[in-house]
């Protein structure tokens, strides 16, 4: 059995994050769940808030663990040695983006077989951004995180506007 990744920035983990975490956890006999930085992004939770609500809300998984890195995600594999990466795949927009960073990261480190899981329907239109902005905007976020997250979320929305 082999040692599975699955990066990304989790600012913060979803609903459609944890179903993608459990089946891959189903699946591989360990499962590193990886936060790292993008410059692309501006991440309301600090990596280490967003390492903390993942591992709160994994906690019932005995064979995920929750890590955090910085820089290319083929030099974290190779120091791990990890050989499967986990991304999800929830709409057609998301394949170009993750077909080039698939070819890329197989151009670095042959040995990385990347794996795609699409999560559940129920899931599909979730992302951490729209579920920030419903927040933010004071909507119902309760069946997209879980609850120590909505908790977290609606705590650090009440800092950024202070």
């Amino acid at each position: 059995m082999k040692i599975a990744v699955y990066p990304g920035t989790f600012d913060p983990i979803t609903n459609g994050h944890l179903d993608i975490i459990k089946r891959a956890s189903q699946i591989f006999k360990r499962v590193i769940v990886a936060v790292s930085e993008n410059p692309h992004k501006k991440p309301i939770f600090s990596m280490e808030e967003r390492r903390q609500l993942i591992q709160d809300a994994v906690i019932d998984l005995d064979n995920v663990d929750v890590d955090v890195f910085d820089g290319l995600l083929v030099h974290y594999a190779q120091k791990k040695g990890i050989s499967v990466l986990i991304r999800g795949l929830r709409v057609l927009s998301d394949f170009e983006y993750e077909f080039q960073m698939a070819l890329m990261n197989r151009k670095l480190m042959p040995t990385l077989e990347t794996i795609y899981f699409m999560p559940s329907e129920e899931f599909t239109y979730i992302n951490s951004t729209i579920v920030k902005e419903v927040a933010r905007l004071g909507g119902e976020i309760g069946c997209f995180l879980p609850p120590g997250v909505v908790k977290a979320l609606h705590r650090k929305i009440k800092e950024i506007k202070k």
